[in-house]
């Protein structure tokens, strides 16, 4: 039996009865005793698919007849273990008491299960959120990280082991494991998705995304948990813009090829692209945004940590220990220029006409070894403005590994960039 390769196509057969429940769990359940034991994406689970039958057949007796099921019937996601979900505790990666942060489910889980999802399960997060790295390899090479800190919500779909997953980004969470892992990661407008149920790493630049394995699949579940959405169609090209200066310094030599060769197949598709000179200020910025990042995570953990520092992993410790040295004052002005560089961002779209920012998702292809999860160095100033932004595989490096596109679009402007990618999907993407 053929099954469907997106969630669109997915969601379909299972909402329409064209694919059983009973035999798509079958399917994925073969899939996973394949495959997990190699990519360690999810957090073990005893009877994970007994369980997951026992849900499929609740929804099949809640949703009898296939027109009044919901858009993800019988849908698997998995779940970032930082998000509280109702019968699963939450670890975060961390080697703490696991009661000392359990809390209620998550907004964005219960609109996911409304919505027919079933949940498969917790994916593996770096230790809160951050760089302490879990077991989860890059589905593509073993030998390679995943990325991080969504580590198990890339490579669970990257693998083909669960067709939706739910991740975070502060830095470069989504976007570069999505890329590292071969999917789809959108990172929406800041606070679109509801971090209520979430724990947060630095509350005032966590964003809640998913990863899928295309575009279209993204804006369909965007449609279900983002705040106000908005269906639309891509009535036009987009005007692409690239962001010349210093910021594309931190790309390799290997991934501005292939951004430059990306870029020329988008042109030859006729795309207009446009080179805007944009953010001279950048090492400004990624100090801005790593100083809020540490002040905030050490604000957030400052009881759990003065009771438990010896069982931080040791690059938590370091963020926090930098995050107690700065002052109240200082977090207020660098989250001013949060709001700034936001401004100057959609200044210069503005005064261009430019619709959608490209620009290379990661550095290079993921790193060898797992002590680090590589470098969000690339994602950085788009999560600083809180834009939304998305990976979008586009070919692969020397060494076989996926490289990927990065597209940013103006403020709130979500529906717009979902629907324009689903379009540069089928010119930028290669096996």
């Amino acid at each position: 039996m053929n099954f469907p390769s997106t969630l669109p196509a997915l969601a379909d057969a299972l909402r329409n009865g064209g694919l059983l429940i009973t035999d798509y769990l079958s399917h994925l359940e073969s899939n996973f005793n394949s495959r997990e034991p190699d990519v360690l994406s999810f957090i073990p689970e005893e009877g994970r698919f007994d369980r997951l039958r026992r849900d499929a057949q609740a929804l099949l007796t809640r949703y009898p007849d296939p027109n009044t099921r919901p858009p993800l019937f019988g849908v698997p996601v998995g779940v970032k273990d930082i998000f509280h979900v109702s019968g699963f505790v939450t670890r975060a990666g961390s080697k703490l008491p696991p009661d000392l942060f359990q809390g209620s489910e998550a907004e964005s889980v219960t609109a996911l299960k409304d919505a027919g999802a079933l949940v498969m399960g917790k994916t593996v997060t770096t230790e809160f959120a951050y760089f302490g790295p879990g077991p989860t390899r890059n589905p593509h090479n073993p030998e390679h990280t995943p990325g991080g800190s969504s580590s198990g919500s890339a490579a669970a779909v990257g693998a083909g082991l669960c067709p939706l997953t739910l991740g975070t980004q502060t830095i470069g969470s989504i976007v570069r494991p999505a890329s590292f892992c071969g999917v789809v990661g959108y990172k929406p407008s800041f606070d679109r998705i509801s971090k209520t149920g979430v724990m947060p790493l630095a509350p005032s630049l966590d964003h809640v995304g998913v990863f899928t394995a295309d575009a279209r699949g993204a804006a369909l579940a965007a449609r279900v948990l983002c705040r106000d959405w908005r269906l639309t169609d891509s009535p036009r090209k987009p005007v692409l813009a690239v962001p010349d200066g210093p910021y594309l310094a931190n790309a390799s030599d290997e991934a501005m090829k292939h951004f430059d060769d990306t870029r020329r197949r988008l042109a030859a598709a006729g795309y207009m692209i446009l080179s805007v000179n944009a953010m001279p200020d950048f090492e400004e910025i990624r100090a801005r945004h790593n100083l809020i990042t540490a002040a905030e995570a050490a604000r957030v953990h400052e009881k759990m940590y003065a009771r438990f520092r010896e069982l931080y992993h040791p690059k938590t410790v370091d963020l926090i220990e930098r995050g107690q040295k700065i002052s109240g004052e200082a977090l207020a002005q660098a989250l001013k220029g949060r709001k700034k560089h936001r401004m100057e961002l959609t200044h210069l779209m503005n005064v261009h006409g430019i619709d959608l920012w490209i620009s290379p998702s990661a550095p290079g292809p993921a790193p060898q070894g797992l002590e680090s999860t590589g470098d969000p160095i690339m994602n950085l100033p788009w999560t600083h403005s809180g834009l939304p932004s998305m990976n979008e595989p586009s070919g692969r490096a020397a060494n076989g590994l996926p490289l990927g596109l990065q597209l940013t679009a103006r403020w709130q402007a979500d529906e717009l960039m979902l629907a324009w990618a689903a379009d540069i999907e089928a010119v930028v993407s290669r096996s």
